[in-house]
């Protein structure tokens, strides 16, 4: 592995400089780059092998993302357009298998490692961009998010892209990293609306960072941030149009409601970001975050920038878990500095042999992950059974949805609506009986619409009947209760792999009345 460069300080960052070569000639090195390359080839290959054999169905958020590029849209219930429009663009290519949807996961996690490596490079050495970047690629949360479909996954790339742009132009403001901040800023807003976490994050670097602030007297940032706001608009203005109802299911998600406290759902989030980034980069970070704190005068310039884009996200997160909760992924954009800064600072140290540890643990988790998901419905872990089986029997129960379709076609009274009464059960039945001719409904309590399905395709008074329920509650009167012919059948065990099955209860429903 070479022994640790020398670093000098380059445009207020700390570089690796050759002896006796220029400064202004350090270019990334082609021998790391080329073995980078290559190595990505691999990964690549390995996790479209791995995407290839998953054995788990697409989960409630996936094939909702799937039913939205059915009908692209400027914005949606719960999220900003971007996922859509990707996986329109990739099933128009390969189909809609549940391999060619996740594709884009797999892609664009790539694309961000390069990036990764590109900011490293930018900001430290060649090696240390090699190591920053493979890093990104093997970090466990990337090795599980590659095999998903989710909003984190363009985040993620433009955050990475953002940070590359912006530490351009603290060192040189240029056009080029202008207009690619902004694209940045537009495309990771339209992605998720946390892009909004860079602005946090700049703002805490321009604090700590006083030397920097004279960028802020300049026209890059601030024509960045209004290109950035411009390509978000078309979003805004479709929430503005739609009772701003992303925006209302954002502020719903974060449940602040009073001000509650627990401390508990806080060290949950701590605790996980330790499987998130792994044990090793997550303590390190841990002991960097501390160090600074006790000693910011000897910070240097890229260790400062990268902590500001990475702590204060961290920080934000607890602060939600203890108002009320916060998933894992919540802080991901904060593990594109955090990577960079934890094996920059390990290289310098010369802690190789935790570096070493760090790859060798997360290759193998990547490696037992694969064959988990490869593997998913035959799995029984003691203790918790099978790890998969939330993410199975949506196969299942589409086919008994066809079953009682059938059945009723038989008996001579063919179902005319398939009404659901929750979003998992939608989700489902949009991605995976989408093959049936007759409307799948939701239904929705009171004026306000709870879900992407009751937003848009609501059961109303005129929906074709009789209607076959599909609930996993038993007969759920809050529904019945309008129908003056209800015939219940018995509840369905739908098999979720071999260790697992899901209750669902299927009712006929017919003459609908406004109770």
């Amino acid at each position: 592995m070479g022994v640790e460069p020398e670093y000098v300080s380059v445009g207020g960052a700390a570089r690796a400089v050759p002896d006796g070569m220029p400064q202004d000639t350090v270019r990334p090195g082609t021998r790391y780059f080329a073995r980078f390359l290559g190595l990505l080839v691999l990964i690549a290959a390995f996790r479209l092998v791995a995407l290839a054999l998953n054995g788990t169905d697409l989960y409630m958020d996936e094939a909702q993302y799937w039913a939205w590029s059915r009908e692209l849209a400027l914005g949606y219930f719960s999220k900003p357009p971007l996922i859509a429009w990707i996986i329109h663009g990739t099933t128009a290519l390969c189909g809609d298998g549940e391999a060619c949807i996740r594709l884009p996961s797999v892609v664009l996690h790539l694309v961000t490692a390069a990036l990764t490596y590109a900011i490293a490079a930018r900001l430290y050495s060649d090696d240390v961009a090699f190591w920053a970047g493979l890093g990104y690629a093997l970090l466990p949360a990337v090795s599980l998010s590659s095999g998903i479909i989710s909003t984190d996954v363009p985040l993620l790339a433009a955050w990475a892209l953002a940070l590359l742009a912006f530490a351009g132009l603290m060192a040189s403001p240029s056009p080029r990293d202008t207009v690619l901040l902004a694209l940045a800023l537009g495309l990771g807003l339209n992605a998720k609306y946390a892009m909004a976490y860079f602005i946090v994050c700049a703002a805490v670097y321009f604090i700590v960072a006083p030397e920097r602030r004279a960028r802020l007297r300049e026209p890059h940032l601030w024509l960045a941030l209004a290109g950035g706001l411009a390509l978000i608009a078309p979003n805004l203005l479709w929430n503005a149009t739609h009772g701003f109802v992303t925006f209302a299911h954002t502020a719903a998600n974060a449940g602040w409601q009073g001000v509650p406290f627990h401390p508990a759902k806080a060290a949950e989030f701590l605790l996980a970001q330790f499987g998130v980034l792994g044990p090793i980069l997550f303590g390190a970070l841990l002991i960097i975050a501390w160090r600074a704190l006790k000693r910011p005068a000897g910070l240097a310039p890229a260790d400062k920038l990268l902590l500001a884009f990475s702590v204060p996200i961290l920080v934000l997160v607890t602060a939600q878990g203890l108002i009320s909760r916060a998933h894992a992924n919540w802080a991901a954009p904060a593990y594109v500095a955090a990577i960079v800064l934890v094996t920059a600072v390990m290289i310098r140290d010369r802690a190789w042999a935790w570096l070493r540890a760090t790859f060798a643990v997360h290759a193998a988790a990547a490696v037992l992950l694969a064959l988990a998901t490869w593997q998913a419905g035959r799995l029984a872990l003691p203790g918790i059974g099978d790890p998969f089986a939330r993410t199975l029997g949506n196969r299942a129960l589409a086919e008994a949805v066809k079953g009682e379709l059938a059945e009723a076609t038989r008996k001579g009274e063919p179902v005319r609506s398939v009404l659901t009464d929750n979003r998992e059960t939608a989700a489902a039945l949009a991605y995976y009986v989408r093959d049936i001719n007759v409307p799948i409904l939701s239904w929705r309590e009171g004026l306000a619409p709870r879900s992407y399905f009751e937003m848009t395709h609501p059961f109303t008074a005129s929906a074709p009947s009789p209607v076959l329920l599909v609930s996993a509650r038993p007969v759920p009167s809050s529904v019945t209760r309008h129908f003056d012919a209800v015939t219940s059948a018995r509840p369905r065990a739908i098999p979720a792999g071999d260790h697992a099955t899901r209750t669902v209860h299927f009712s006929l429903l017919a003459r609908y009345q406004e109770r």
